[in-house]
């Protein structure tokens, strides 16, 4: 007897999988899009070609955790932030050259913002950059932890 299918997980938000339902152009499924270091992976994923709903998204849900493993995305529900937007080059450490310090800015594990700061003229221009990288690689770790 075939196994039914868990409503529950077709009710849950799922990372990077979206559902699309055009009757317009009779486009029903899911499409995935992973994204890492800049480069956006995708596919969709058709209920009519994999034999439904329930098997569509569990195609797509397959296809997600294998294209994550190969690129080495670490698999998690978080949201992963891997292209910085600061000249730094690196995610959520940013230098103020008015304040004389490097800031560090992370998400705390209960979804709330945490920042310090590292002073250049305490520690030297690459001593700060420095804990302030190990600050935010510290903080990203816990976040991601729990």
């Amino acid at each position: 007897m075939a196994k039914k299918p868990d409503k529950k997980i077709l009710l849950e938000k799922h990372k990077d999988i979206a559902r699309i339902d055009q009757e317009t152009k009779r486009t029903h499924g899911w499409y995935v899009r992973v994204r890492y270091f800049g480069k956006t992976h995708s596919k969709f994923f058709s209920d009519g070609k994999c034999g439904g709903r329930y098997s569509s998204l569990l195609s797509a849900l397959a296809w997600r955790d294998q294209i994550e493993k190969k690129l080495g995305k670490q698999r998690t529900d978080r949201h992963i932030v891997t292209v910085s937007n600061t000249k730094t080059g690196v995610v959520g450490v940013r230098l103020n050259d008015e304040m004389n310090r490097y800031e560090v800015s992370w998400v705390t594990p209960l979804g709330k913002q945490g920042k310090t700061s590292v002073s250049i003229k305490k520690h030297g221009r690459e001593k700060a950059f420095s804990r302030a990288c190990e600050i935010r690689q510290i903080k990203e770790q816990e976040r991601l932890a729990s």
